[in-house]
């Protein structure tokens, strides 16, 4: 097999092995167990545990060690400190939710955009948020900010797609990808048109009456190039 070739299964696989897609497939229904067919769903213990990581930085929480798929070399990657956010937030995303909150293809730009249309909240309250996240430079400031956000798209049940933010945080800790992934949220939060993400809720209890039955193929979206961590 050709060395590119052989580099593109093994980071699928990876992708594959993140815990999120474990539970959920790429359409957004929770997988199935083969056997009995019963759900998939995320256990509140493995949610407890990936939400010890808020606010710490990557391997010094040992509850989460067993659910990192990055590879290291015996240091701390910026690719294990994007996933080990992506996971803190996931738990924080997924707690007490019925319905999976990681989907493919729905950018944190998208997903706020919805949470902005949502009328939960303030529409000036949200702008100021996601501005507030948007300014920073430093990784653990931008989780900070995106903390406070995850929470909020939580009680609208509006998912967001896990591999595209661990991406989207691994090129924030590179001064020369940042303004990409600002200019991309930009983009997705204030674009005009209609757009299925804009009812977040609505979504979300649809998917759930539509999951029985239903599973996704393939381990997520498209690699970036090798440069980048093993994520869309």
């Amino acid at each position: 097999m050709p060395t590119n070739a052989r580099a593109d299964t093994d980071t699928a696989a990876r992708v594959a092995r993140r815990y999120w897609n474990q539970h959920v497939t790429g359409d957004g229904h929770w997988r199935r167990d083969a056997f009995t067919g019963s759900e998939l769903r995320a256990a509140g213990e493995d949610l407890a545990a990936l939400r010890s990581g808020l606010g710490r930085p990557a391997a010094t929480v040992p509850a989460l060690w067993r659910y990192y798929t990055s590879p290291v070399d015996g240091r701390v990657t910026r690719e294990l400190e994007a996933e080990h956010a992506a996971l803190a937030l996931y738990g924080l995303h997924q707690q007490s939710q019925s319905v999976p909150m990681h989907r493919r293809g729905i950018t944190i730009g998208a997903a706020l955009r919805a949470l902005h249309r949502s009328g939960r909240f303030s529409e000036e309250a949200v702008d100021r948020r996601v501005a507030a996240a948007v300014h920073t430079t430093a990784v653990p400031a931008l989780l900070y900010r995106l903390r406070g956000l995850i929470t909020q798209l939580r009680s609208v049940q509006q998912p967001i797609d896990y591999d595209q933010l661990m991406s989207d945080v691994w090129r924030w800790s590179h001064p020369e990808h940042r303004q990409r992934v600002r200019r991309e949220w930009g983009l997705a939060y204030h674009a005009w048109g209609p757009s299925s993400q804009d009812q977040p809720g609505e979504r979300s209890r649809s998917r759930e009456s539509e999951a029985a039955g239903k599973d996704g193929t393939g381990p997520g979206p498209a690699e970036r190039p090798t440069s980048a961590p093993s994520t869309p």
